[in-house]
């Protein structure tokens, strides 16, 4: 179902205000940190463990068992959330990089895309 006049002037004037006041969250730079698959399973397995260790602990009142749990799997919640500062791996020529970022751009950049060459009366 199309949108009458007023809604689509409504739609351009959020999207509008939405650029204009949010457009530093939309497109904040990253750092070249990311999360880590790697990390998140290891501590996944670590919260796994300290778990069943806090879970031993409490049925056999031992109380030195169970702390060691808790901080195992603080440890492993901790691990699983950091993320690795680190140069992605891939390929070293940058070109073919480039085309397949650009191929697996996110939708937000699309969008944003689209905003500015409209703004630009393309």
């Amino acid at each position: 179902m199309p949108l009458s006049e007023q809604e689509q002037r409504l739609l351009d004037e959020m999207e509008r205000h939405l650029m204009r006041n949010d457009a530093d969250v939309v497109s904040a730079p990253t750092d070249g940190r990311t999360l880590s698959y790697r990390n998140i399973v290891y501590g996944t397995i670590l919260v796994l463990v300290g778990l069943g260790a806090l879970i031993v602990g409490v049925s056999t009142q031992l109380i030195v068992v169970g702390v060691i749990g808790f901080v195992v799997m603080l440890g492993g919640v901790i691990l699983a959330v950091t993320p690795t500062r680190g140069i992605p791996r891939g390929p070293v020529d940058a070109a073919p990089r480039a085309a397949k970022q650009r191929t697996n751009s996110s939708f937000m950049d699309r969008m944003n895309d689209r905003w500015d060459r409209r703004q630009e009366g393309q």
